[in-house]
């Protein structure tokens, strides 16, 4: 599965079933504090990134497809980020996303969301599909924007960080508004 750029020069992504390969490529972004300074993740050990990417490749085999984890692609620069569609009720999934930093600001991101986006809406019972961030995540926020979902409002003290409570934003497409 791949996704058209926003702007003809960006490489295009395709995604993949994550690999344990994938670790060391995983780790230079999850041991990086700007990559998690909104997560209550990180940053990482080489030991905690192993044991995530191991996690994420069992659940991604599990036959009842609750918990997918895909590495995004790209011919020219391999993995850039990773990717992971939720099932949060019988009829609601969340995807969650994570970007290179070497990587920020060329649009891969929000290729990604879209990309995540429609591996959801593949399971017809899938009628909302959400993504949340910390508010303060300005770049996140509108990653989830262009890929289409819509801001429903703001959760408090959803996770707790390093530097204390998180509050969530909340964006959530309907399947009826979705075009993929």
């Amino acid at each position: 599965m791949s996704a058209q750029p926003d702007h003809p020069q960006r490489p295009v992504l395709s995604l993949r079933p994550i690999e344990l390969a994938d670790a060391g490529r995983v780790h230079e972004w999850a041991s990086d504090e700007r990559a998690c300074r909104y997560q209550t993740w990180g940053p990482n050990t080489r030991d905690e990134t192993e044991d995530f990417v191991a996690e994420a490749v069992r659940a991604s085999h599990q036959p009842d497809g609750a918990r997918q984890v895909w590495a995004a692609t790209s011919p020219d620069l391999d993995v850039v980020g990773i990717g992971e569609v939720k099932r949060v009720t019988r009829t609601c999934a969340e995807i969650a996303y994570a970007v290179h930093v070497e990587q920020w600001g060329r649009g891969f991101a929000t290729q990604l969301a879209r990309l995540l986006l429609e591996v959801a809406f593949v399971d017809p019972a899938i009628a909302r599909v959400q993504g949340t961030c910390d508010p303060r995540n300005l770049a996140s926020a509108a990653v989830l924007r262009k890929a289409g979902l819509l801001y429903e409002g703001t959760m408090r003290h959803t996770a707790h960080l390093r530097d204390g409570w998180r509050d969530s934003a909340m964006h959530a497409v309907l399947r009826g508004e979705w075009s993929a």
